[in-house]
């Protein structure tokens, strides 16, 4: 569709995998961080949440033409045979060449058009046009769209402990996989929520994986999405540390995908404390995506089902943003509140163009 991201690398993401920072071999089990998806059922209808544990590490993914002859002419009266002969090989010669080319422009196939829709692909590039309509839905259509009308399925919950601080500003943490479903759908409101507090540079386009590394199916595969591992964000509010764990590059060597960024001990710790009981049941813990506002409130899961944006281009989904009574918009719309809702909580409620009246009661169901 116009205006959807172009094939290509523009981030270099080959080379850059390669020197992803890795965990050193004699860190200990403390630093090998251990990851898995969490997410919403296949059948998003029934809304029941589900969690799923693909086995992954900080260190490691988990585990023509047909040939044509002619026939010399017959000699004619009068006529010395060598000179036949030789008019013979030019006209063939001739012959041959022009049937070449025929056959060429008959048996060649025309190159696909440019396109973002294939699986376990490198990051892409986004219009700014698309770009702008995630990061600055209007704050009507937000308002419109309230809770998200039942589409919001999970919402931040309340933690305990010392102030997650950056650079003197509230910080919001994220962990993620790029191959990872719930990842995908999660990242389209947490860019719709961070667009209302500042600004973002260097967002790519991807696709959550549709097969690992082993040849597993993933659910809701090919969900188009974002990446956080190249863009940076800048806010007076707060601060934005996103880690993208896995790449959706397969891995055959270990069945999973290959590593893209490493999260630090300190992350990992956050992650050891908080993505587990009593504030996740033992069988979910370690799940992703893991959102921590400053130590205020958590996120560890997708808040609405990726089904939702199934067969959807970027320029669809962007373009629902804008209409509170589309399931994307209201699925979107309603997390980006609960989000904005918590990161509001963290900046004391500033700016006041961000927590409307709106997210100020939904505060209240955090």
């Amino acid at each position: 569709m116009e205006g959807d991201p172009q094939p290509g690398d523009p981030q270099g993401l080959g080379p850059d995998h390669a020197d992803a920072p890795q965990v050193p071999e004699d860190a200990g089990p403390d630093v090998t961080w251990q990851a898995a998806e969490r997410g919403i059922d296949d059948e998003p209808d029934q809304g029941t949440a589900y969690a799923e544990h693909p086995e992954t590490s900080a260190a490691a993914a988990y585990p023509w033409p047909s040939a044509y002859e002619i026939a010399p002419a017959p000699s004619e009266p009068g006529r010395p045979r060598a000179g036949i002969l030789v008019a013979v090989g030019v006209v063939s010669l001739v012959a041959a060449i022009a049937l070449t080319f025929v056959l060429l422009k008959v048996n060649a196939k025309p190159a696909p058009p440019p396109t973002s829709s294939g699986s376990n692909s490198r990051a892409g590039t986004a219009s700014a046009a698309i770009i702008g309509q995630v990061t600055s839905v209007p704050a009507s259509a937000l308002n419109a769209v309230g809770d998200g009308g039942g589409m919001v399925t999970a919402r931040p919950i309340a933690l305990s402990g010392a102030p997650l601080v950056s650079h003197g500003k509230p910080e919001m943490f994220y962990l993620g996989s790029e191959f990872c479903p719930f990842c995908a759908a999660e990242r389209w409101a947490m860019i719709v929520a961070l667009g209302r507090f500042g600004t973002f540079s260097g967002l790519a386009t991807i696709r959550s994986a549709a097969s690992d590394g082993a040849g597993g199916a993933e659910p809701f595969p090919d969900t188009a999405t974002w990446t956080f591992a190249k863009a940076s964000y800048s806010s007076p509010y707060l601060a934005f540390t996103p880690v993208e764990n896995l790449s959706n590059i397969p891995d055959p060597a270990t069945g999973g995908y290959t590593t893209l960024e490493t999260p630090t001990a300190a992350q990992q710790a956050l992650v050891a404390k908080y993505d587990g009981p009593p504030y996740v049941p033992a069988e979910d813990s370690g799940a992703v995506p893991f959102i921590d506002f400053g130590n205020k409130y958590g996120i560890f899961g997708a808040s609405y089902s990726p089904g939702v944006l199934a067969g959807l281009s970027w320029s669809q989904i962007a373009g629902d943003l804008s209409n509170p009574d589309s399931a994307v918009g209201e699925a979107i719309g309603g997390t980006a509140n609960y989000l904005t809702a918590a990161i509001c909580a963290m900046t004391g409620n500033q700016p006041a163009s961000a927590c409307t009246a709106t997210v100020r009661s939904l505060e209240n169901h955090l």
